[in-house]
């Protein structure tokens, strides 16, 4: 029984944090915006205990900011952890959506060529297999409408040659990488199929790191990300 009860209290936390993670990122509750523990409580029908556990994660977020006697204060974007998978995740559910791709996208195309770069010059051969096996996986799962496998591979991709650029702080930026192409298969940014034409730079990419020609990696990479801002042009304008 005690079992049941930690499942579902653990449900109901994730509930909360599902309700108002996107509410705040949304600007439902705008900064500045108070919210008192037991309202919390009594809208969500949920125990402050529940509410409480999900403050600690809003709070780790940089979300909102809990005082005595005051209660939860939403606090400005300016504060938010942005790079947090769950932040960006929330903001690509809400309607500022195009404008949270755009961001991440000039990110990405700042950071992935550079770790392209890196990855010919310092890739293992364990590395490079595994960037020929997830590009090769994007070619056979690029038609018939298989997106969900697709992102797999996509995702993969991308955390490889960011590990294995050998640079810690691209490598941590593998979360924010796979939440930016999973929120934009699951909010259709992305066409049906795959274009062939990023399918196929995918590839040049790990051919050039396995060669060890960064100039070329990077130069592709560059490519890739100047395509992804494209498609946002057509299907998040």
């Amino acid at each position: 029984m005690a079992e049941q009860a930690d499942s579902r209290g653990q449900g109901l936390h994730a509930r909360l944090l599902d309700a108002l993670g996107p509410a705040i990122t949304a600007g439902e509750y705008p900064p500045g915006t108070v919210l008192r523990t037991d309202e919390v409580a009594e809208r969500y029908e949920v125990s402050r205990t529940v509410v409480r556990e999900a403050v600690r994660v809003l709070e780790s977020m940089h979300l909102v900011e809990s005082r005595r006697r005051v209660g939860l204060t939403v606090l400005p974007t300016a504060e938010w952890n942005v790079y947090d998978p769950q932040v960006i995740t929330w903001r690509l559910a809400g309607a500022d959506r195009p404008r949270q791709l755009r961001s991440l996208t000039v990110l990405r195309s700042a950071v992935e060529p550079a770790a392209a770069r890196l990855a010919a010059e310092s890739a293992t051969p364990q590395q490079c297999a595994e960037l020929t096996e997830h590009a090769l996986g994007m070619v056979a799962t690029s038609r018939g409408h298989r997106l969900g496998e697709y992102l797999e591979h996509d995702v993969a991709f991308h955390r490889v040659v960011l590990n294995s650029s050998g640079n810690e702080m691209f490598a941590r930026l593998g979360d924010v990488v796979a939440a930016v192409l999973t929120g934009r298969t699951r909010h259709d940014v992305m066409f049906s199929d795959p274009r062939q034409e990023a399918v196929t730079m995918h590839v040049q990419v790990a051919e050039a790191v396995r060669e060890g020609d960064g100039e070329r990696a990077e130069s592709v990479m560059r490519n890739i990300t100047v395509d992804a801002m494209a498609e946002l042009d057509v299907l998040a304008p």
